[in-house]
């Protein structure tokens, strides 16, 4: 399986004028977007074993892709070191109901140990719920099937128009097989254990027409046995991410009045919360580096956008932006802490 997938990533998709940046023990997988566990002070703890994505959505928030403008590095992490800290976070949290969520500021699925990563999750007996999120793109029975004996709970499809034209179109990938991806669907709900979410991102003047299509599809083939059916997404425009032109992100008043109404017309919950999926608050992490703060930081590697490094201090991992060059590996310097939201850091030399 993992050879077969790797064939169809070389064959399908090019990441020539970025490097491949494994993330091993001497990294923190604590306080980057990119990659490692995300602790948003819940029971659910997101889990980004790769940054690679296969697809260039014309939408997406973090420019991943084939044609991303920003990235100059992607990231894999080495799967026991993950699920060891993983283990090592949960017990910190002190909590028996841990769900570990799969996501990606690209597509898990590119993760070359999806199964196994499942599988070691599954093995960690605090965690209840695993669920993983993709595009669907690098799907197949086969592998559908191992990750559903491996423990998955819950596949989250990003699935965003019923044509395959748009599909197409909304991928930026000519490839993108969208009648494989709805067949994949509905394997899973009629076939497998795992629940299925259907998750698009609504772009507004793009796909409208798609949401009802997509929530018919999504109660015809029996999505969302055990939590809601559909995940519809807001699309918001970010500094890094693509902005299709034309296109006007809705108001959250406007997006929601339009869900109730589905609501009410299609007999489905759409307007969700973290309760629907029995996420709730809990101890988190504590903050290690105050917005503002100089810290001495070791430079371990290179950063995920053009003019960046990824440096260390004191267990967590932080994004220096505003530099040149290559990354001084092994120089320690002086980092000034700009964000830390979520023991995420981001700073600047300072």
């Amino acid at each position: 399986m993992e050879v077969e997938k790797k064939r169809s990533m070389r064959k399908n998709t090019t990441y020539s004028a970025r490097q491949v940046f494994e993330v091993k023990e001497d990294i923190p997988l604590i306080g980057h977007i990119a990659f490692g566990l995300i602790d948003r002070g819940t029971n659910l703890i997101q889990v980004r074993p790769t940054s690679l994505c296969p697809l260039s959505c014309i939408f997406c928030s973090v420019d991943a892709g084939p044609k991303s403008k920003y990235r100059s590095t992607e990231y894999l992490v080495d799967l026991d070191y993950l699920v060891e800290v993983l283990r090592a976070l949960i017990e910190y949290k002190g909590i028996n109901d841990a769900q570990a969520h799969i996501d990606s500021v690209g597509d898990p699925v590119t993760y070359p140990r999806i199964v196994d990563l499942i599988h070691g999750i599954r093995e960690i007996e605090k965690v209840k719920v695993i669920s993983l999120e993709t595009h669907g793109a690098l799907l197949n029975e086969k592998l559908l099937d191992d990750m559903d004996a491996a423990g998955l709970s819950r596949l989250n499809l990003s699935i965003d128009t019923m044509d395959p034209e748009l599909a197409k179109f909304l991928s930026d990938t000519d490839w993108f097989d969208l009648p494989k991806v709805l067949d994949l669907a509905t394997y899973v709900a009629e076939n497998l254990k795992m629940d299925l979410l259907i998750a698009p991102v609504w772009v507004p003047g793009i796909n409208d027409a798609d949401m009802p299509k997509l929530i018919e599809f999504a109660k015809r083939i029996g999505a969302g046995k055990k939590w809601p059916p559909l995940g519809i997404q807001k699309y918001e425009a970010h500094k890094y991410g693509r902005k299709p032109k034309g296109v006007k992100p809705m108001t959250w008043y406007d997006f929601y009045k339009t869900l109730r109404k589905w609501e009410d017309e299609y007999g489905v919950k759409l307007v969700l919360n973290p309760k629907d999926f029995g996420i709730y608050k809990t101890k988190r992490l504590p903050l290690i580096f105050k917005r503002g703060e100089k810290v001495s930081a070791k430079v371990v590697g290179p950063g995920w956008h053009r003019g960046e490094w990824l440096a260390v201090a004191e267990g967590r991992v932080i994004a220096v932006l505003g530099v040149s060059g290559e990354p001084p590996v092994g120089s320690r310097v002086k980092v000034e802490i700009l964000r830390n939201k979520h023991n995420i850091y981001v700073g600047v030399l300072g």
